[in-house]
């Protein structure tokens, strides 16, 4: 950590004679020593995305998750990353029009994981027994808990009986996993409220071990912070009052706890943001826009404020070698991938020669991993660097619009035909998303009756970061369209800014925190007027892409507004200048 990152604080709060001096440290609005490897940032996530390290989630808050640890790392931040291992992975096929799930299993002492020690958590009258294991880096680690059964990210319904299972596992084991490794954490970082049970089990500590009940609030709601991810409350699913006594209230030891959080219930049921909000004083959303429309309201029904703290990417991660050795030797980003000081003056030298040279590598590149993708037809397939390429890569999800541009399907033809180019739509489905499902058979339908369309528009079933990798330096433009005011934040487009793509985007999420005249913007009065104008962007993507001077504009344009906006380094440092005040 260099001398300037050194200077965040927190106050560990040893013992219950210190309440005066944390009394003080709270009215001074800043904490009182220095994060070390003995009390980290603790990140917590029930989901993971990191294929190299062996745990494969399933959209954008794994990749996150896994970004900002490697971003800590690069910047010298002690952080534990506390997530679970799942040992069965979801992949899927598309067959006789059907999406198909494979369920493969996965072993941690293939990907490094030291084996440390077994905890418990009680379930009704059962012991459920968790193994702990861990993997270290140079001042970072993940800290996971799982056992046999503990099934895939996301099995089961959102408020089922197996996913309170998943997440109390996550929060009681993990938190005694912390301590099993002689960790006490400075922070705990709520990723949504699947992890809402590490901060609860926090409180229990403090007042088994004797602090007031509501000095232990206190310190806990201080050095909590509820980061989040979704924009509606209402779509939460809820758990009952029997399913806490279940799998809940037997691993707290405290009444008082017990007592605090069976008042959060409403007719038996409870929502976990309303208990998280409650928990955490420090609250964060990620992007500017998501924090001004997410829609939250606490126990009291007053809404509740987000610090807008904006996702951004590991650039180390996602850019292209070719290209991030080209940024630091240029000098528009630093060794520790902050936009440099001059870094606008130094975009502004960049060439057309050099993007194509650039972009020409990138399909190679994306050729190589297209070599394990299969589309939709079991075709493998290859690309000419004449190729132009569109993709939309993404979770499948309503909101993203996947079927937007094939409303029209043969003005979409016309489009592709004119310069022969292809579509690429690469993206999972989610268990149980039938109308999802549907609306893709459809999308596939659409492509197969089409002679040209089924040989120029491509479905890629099986997406993951290889994938996402592959097309974000091997595509021409991006497509992000999702409706505007439902998109937290989305990162895909960030890593489609950093390695040269033209970016065709609503104003929405963290691409909103830009101007809107720094990428090929759709808009419209309705979803009609959006349609044609996504018709007419993408056909200006072809014609720039076919000119130097508007390729040298367009690119320049987007790196010089989001630059800044998509660096990991600078979203890290936004969170621990909010976490540790000066």
């Amino acid at each position: 950590m260099n001398e300037t990152q050194g200077q965040y604080f927190y106050h560990p709060l040893e013992n219950i004679e210190e309440v005066d001096v944390f009394y003080e440290a709270v009215e001074r609005e800043h904490l009182t020593k220095a994060i070390s490897e003995e009390r980290p940032y603790t990140y917590w996530t029930i989901e993971y995305y990191d294929q190299e390290n062996g745990i494969r989630g399933g959209g954008g808050l794994g990749v996150l998750a896994g970004d900002t640890r490697r971003i800590a790392e690069k910047i010298g931040v002690p952080l534990v990353l506390v997530t679970p291992f799942y040992p069965s992975e979801l992949h899927q096929k598309y067959k006789d029009g059907k999406i198909i799930n494979e369920h493969r299993n996965v072993d941690y002492h293939d990907f490094g994981f030291r084996f440390i020690d077994k905890v418990n958590i009680k379930c009704g009258e059962n012991i459920s027994q968790l193994d702990v294991i861990e993997k270290k880096f140079k001042n970072t680690r993940i800290l996971a808990i799982t056992e046999p059964n503990f099934g895939e990210l996301y099995s089961g319904a959102s408020g089922s009986d197996h996913r309170l299972y998943q997440e109390v596992a996550l929060g009681f084991g993990g938190y005694t996993a912390l301590k099993l490794v002689g960790l006490k954490p400075a922070i705990i970082q709520l990723n949504e409220v699947a992890t809402f049970f590490s901060a609860l089990a926090r409180l229990d500590e403090l007042v088994r071990n004797g602090m007031d009940f509501y000095e232990a609030v206190v310190y806990t709601r201080k050095h909590t912070l509820y980061t989040n991810h979704t924009l509606v409350q209402a779509a939460e699913a809820e758990f009952s009052y029997e399913q806490f006594e279940r799998y809940v209230f037997p691993n707290l030891k405290s009444l008082a706890v017990k007592k605090w959080i069976s008042d959060k219930f409403s007719e038996g049921k409870i929502k976990l943001s309303s208990v998280t909000i409650e928990i955490a004083e420090l609250r964060s959303g990620v992007s500017k826009l998501h924090s001004r429309v997410a829609n939250y309201k606490d126990i009291a029904g007053n809404r509740v404020k987000f610090k807008a703290i904006t996702n951004g990417i590991d650039l180390e991660r996602w850019v292209m070698p070719e290209i991030m050795d080209f940024y630091l030797e240029a000098d528009i980003l630093t060794p520790d991938y902050f936009p440099a000081p001059n870094y606008l003056e130094q975009i502004d030298e960049l060439t057309a020669d050099i993007i194509r040279i650039y972009k020409a590598k990138g399909r190679e590149v994306l050729n190589e991993i297209l070599e394990h993708y299969p589309d939709q037809n079991g075709k493998i397939l290859k690309f000419s660097e004449n190729d132009f390429i569109f993709d939309f890569r993404r979770r499948l999800v309503d909101y993203k619009r996947p079927d937007l541009p094939f409303r029209d399907s043969m003005r979409l033809r016309n489009i592709l035909e004119k310069h022969d180019a292809h579509y690429i739509l690469a993206g999972r489905v989610h268990t149980g998303d039938n109308e999802m499902s549907e609306k893709l058979n459809r999308i596939l339908e659409t492509i197969s009756k089409d002679e040209y369309l089924s040989t120029h528009v491509h479905y890629l079933p099986d997406y993951d970061e290889e994938l996402a990798y592959g097309l974000s330096v091997g595509s021409n433009s991006a497509i992000n369209i999702p409706i505007v005011g439902l998109e937290a934040c989305g990162t895909s487009w960030m890593k489609d800014v950093a390695n040269f793509n033209i970016l065709i985007s609503t104003h929405d999420g963290g691409v909103a925190d830009g101007s809107i005249n720094a990428y090929l913007n759709v808009s419209g009065a309705d979803e009609d007027e959006e349609l044609n104008m996504l018709y007419q962007r993408m056909e200006e993507a072809m014609m720039i892409w076919e000119s130097d001077f508007d390729l040298e504009y367009v690119i320049k344009q987007e790196l010089a507004t989001f630059l800044p906006i998509i660096s990991g380094s600078r979203m890290l440092k936004d969170y621990l200048d909010y976490l540790f005040p000066m």
